[in-house]
């Protein structure tokens, strides 16, 4: 089978903070707590974007930059105050690896969707990297607020109603994500299996197949024999336990049953007075 590719996971990072302007209105303590509680990927995927420009071509470069995977909210101190901040994670895809190692797009803003669906909550709905600042900056998201008949930014809302955040400096660090033997398998299998065709398949995808199968078993029946020995250890170490305890039991009988050396004991009887009884 091909090599797979390496999937990278960034730090926990600041992307918003209760207060903080954006194109409509500022930050509520509100939004943060209910982005951190709400966000699912299932529910909707916030996508990574050039200056919150989209595109459908894969190759444009207003492409997908990578996902959001985890939102989070947690109490920070600015300027001696203390104010909730929004945290976020992402996946990032190889191109924007390349471009934050370049330093290139260090500052990110999220758009946000007040009310989202029905829920009536706000929802993180996308984030933005930039190297220019000033494109989503103070003076930028305040002429928007105030203009909105002439808001350059209203094109690359998902939603007319979304706000933009100011975007802030971010420090953006990865590390490699290891996937389990049996998640990685299935993903390779997934892979072999996507064609042009659904209803047909190659005899190399078909061997592909057939080899990820073969591993996965093998992967299970190593994972039977480390259980069987797990059991085994767990077994020794409960029949050890047992013994442990009753030789402390043990001790605690014969411990008992003896005089404490620093009792004190009575002195011998001689006699009454100051005669000394003799055995005749």
């Amino acid at each position: 089978m091909s090599a797979k590719a390496k999937k990278f996971r960034s730090n926990w990072f600041r992307v918003a903070v209760e207060g903080a302007t954006t194109d409509g209105r500022t930050i509520q303590r509100s939004w943060i707590d209910d982005m951190a509680s709400t966000y699912n990927r299932e529910t909707y995927n916030a996508r990574i974007w050039i200056e919150h420009m989209r595109s459908l071509l894969p190759d444009s470069p207003f492409r997908a930059y990578g996902d959001v995977t985890a939102v989070k909210a947690e109490e920070v101190e600015i300027d001696g105050s203390k104010r909730l901040a929004l945290f976020a994670q992402i996946e990032p895809t190889a191109d924007l690896i390349t471009i934050n190692k370049s330093k290139q797009k260090l500052y990110t803003s999220i758009e946000v969707q007040e009310k989202f669906a029905n829920t009536g909550k706000a929802y993180l709905v996308g984030l933005a990297v930039t190297d220019s600042p000033a494109s989503l900056g103070t003076s930028m998201l305040s002429f928007a607020s105030q203009n909105p008949d002439a808001n350059p930014l209203a094109d690359r809302k998902q939603s007319p109603g979304n706000l933009f955040t100011v975007a802030e400096e971010t420090a953006l660090e990865f590390s490699e994500v290891s996937e389990g033997p049996v998640a990685g398998l299935l993903n390779r299998i997934r892979a072999a299996l996507k064609s042009e065709d659904a209803t047909s398949i190659t005899a190399e995808q078909f061997a592909e197949l057939g080899e990820g199968v073969e591993e996965i078993a093998e992967h299970v029946r190593g994972q039977d024999e480390r259980f069987n020995q797990l059991q085994a250890e767990h077994a020794a170490q409960k029949t050890q336990h047992a013994q442990l305890a009753n030789d402390l039991t043990q001790l605690r009988e014969s411990l008992s049953q003896q005089a404490d050396p620093a009792q004190p004991t009575r002195p011998v009887v001689t006699g009454g007075g100051a005669v000394v009884l003799t055995d005749c």
